[in-house]
């Protein structure tokens, strides 16, 4: 064993309680972005980020952007050294569904396990990328070590790319780390290599001015509810899935013969995938299908349709307004901007009653799965897990990566921590040591090979 590797073991033995005490600090502050009522907690929550960094010794401060703010801070250890960006975000998702077992701001730490709503998206993560930090700053490696931690992530990212136009704050570095990705499963890490965009879109119809009784009213009254289900049906094939808006594949990128090779040994196993997330029944039990669908295929899914009456039983009344949500994931070479104009005509052809409303976009992200810098990755990886990664597509979206691609042009990669029974967005979320220490171990590693290999290009 390495006197670095030896160090890095007792690092860990001797910050394993700091870690937890901090990770129940961040957790039991619900910096839930989308809530209006939570923009006290969302500040609260960069302000007590910005103290942790300074804590450790790095230089941090709280960023305004317009909307909620996001904290830049680190170590400069030389200019003519490497700068690692290692972006994270803090914000969370609600967590108002009923099957969480406890409190999901109430931090629990249980035999390695920690319990509550941010502990794997992302706060665990970031946490886990600051400890192997702070330990190679410790080692004295020639590498400038920055952190981007955003708070809007959950919102799609809506002033980050104005605001990374603010260089003295935050400086252009030479790569940048993302660590919020999902592995295959627990025994199986897996490095992303592109992410899929999103088209969130609420569609909503009004035919009157209260609610009427169907028995007096039905029949010669307007339903939209009915109204807006037939715009579903008219949008995605309920059984496939097939997305049925004219136009919607024509740009649509398709994955490489090499990817698919690459899913097929990724070890992707459908009953561990169902069971992850509580699953009775799927589309297809193909692994390649599913794996295809899930990280590499566009979509269209309904999130809600809210109208009429919500209470016990039934009411007998004929809605007068009611809303749809929906998103569709993009995959590479599809732009939101043009799904937007190809969804709104084809509603408008289907209702033209139905007024349509674009909630946010994303793009797609390609990624990079060859050079120097994936090959770092692999390694850490490996002296982190002991196992090779998987190269696979992202399902879900970062809005925050295609805003620094554009704006500074170098190497983005992945280094994800969570696992597929974590519960991302879920109830009763949780993270554990066995993942923090694994990551640990491998930023160490990643920040030690960065350093060896010195400023590129």
């Amino acid at each position: 064993m390495s006197e670095f590797n030896r160090r890095l073991l007792q690092y860990l033995a001797d910050n394993r309680s700091r870690f937890e005490d901090l990770l129940g600090s961040m957790v039991e502050v619900p910096s839930v972005s989308m809530d209006p009522e939570r923009v006290k907690d969302v500040r609260r929550m960069a302000e007590l980020g910005a103290q942790i960094l300074k804590d450790f010794g790095a230089e941090a401060q709280v960023i305004e952007t317009g909307g909620h703010p996001l904290v830049s801070g680190g170590w400069t250890t030389g200019a003519k050294h490497p700068t690692v960006t290692i972006y994270n975000h803090l914000d969370v998702q609600p967590a108002q569904e009923p099957e969480w077992k406890q409190d999901p701001f109430a931090f629990l730490k249980d035999d390695g396990i920690y319990h509550g709503r941010g502990t794997t998206d992302d706060k665990g993560p970031a946490l886990t990328a600051l400890l192997a930090a702070k330990f190679a700053i410790d080692q004295g490696l020639p590498l400038n070590i920055r952190f981007l931690w955003e708070l809007e992530e959950e919102i799609g990212s809506p002033h980050f790319a104005k605001t990374l136009r603010n260089r003295d704050a935050i400086p252009k570095p030479d790569s940048v780390v993302i660590s919020d990705t999902i592995w295959i499963s627990n025994d199986q890490p897996a490095i992303a290599v592109g992410l899929r965009g999103l088209l969130a879109v609420r569609c909503s119809l009004v035919t009157g001015s209260k609610d009427a009784h169907s028995g007096v009213t039905g029949g010669a009254a307007r339903n939209p509810l009915v109204e807006l289900a037939e715009v579903v049906a008219a949008c995605v094939d309920a059984k496939s899935g097939r997305v049925k808006i004219p136009g919607f594949y024509r740009d649509v990128l398709p994955f490489s013969a090499t990817e698919r090779k690459s899913f097929l040994r990724s070890g992707f196993d459908v009953p561990r995938f169902m069971k992850a997330y509580g699953f009775q029944s799927l589309r297809t039990k193909n692994a390649a299908e599913v794996m295809e669908r899930i990280w590499a295929k566009p979509t269209f899914e309904v999130h809600g349709l809210t109208g009429g009456y919500q209470g016990p039983g039934v009411k007998t009344v004929v809605p007068w307004k009611g809303e749809l949500k929906a998103s569709m994931r993009l995959v590479p070479n599809q732009r939101p901007e043009k799904v937007f104009e190809l969804f709104t005509r084809h509603v408008a052809k289907v209702n033209p009653s139905v007024k349509v409303e674009c909630d946010g976009m994303l793009h797609p992200f390609k990624g990079w799965s060859t050079g120097p810098y994936v090959e770092a990755i692999q390694q850490a990886i490996r002296a982190g897990f002991g196992k090779d990664p998987a190269f696979t597509r992202e399902g879900g979206s970062i809005g925050a990566v295609v805003s620094m691609e554009k704006a500074w042009k170098v190497p983005i990669l992945f280094l994800g921590l969570s696992l597929p029974e974590h519960g991302y967005h879920a109830p009763n979320e949780r993270f554990d040591w066995r993942q923090a220490s694994g990551g640990m171990k491998a930023f160490a590693t990643y920040f030690a090979e960065l350093a060896r290999m010195g400023r590129l290009g």
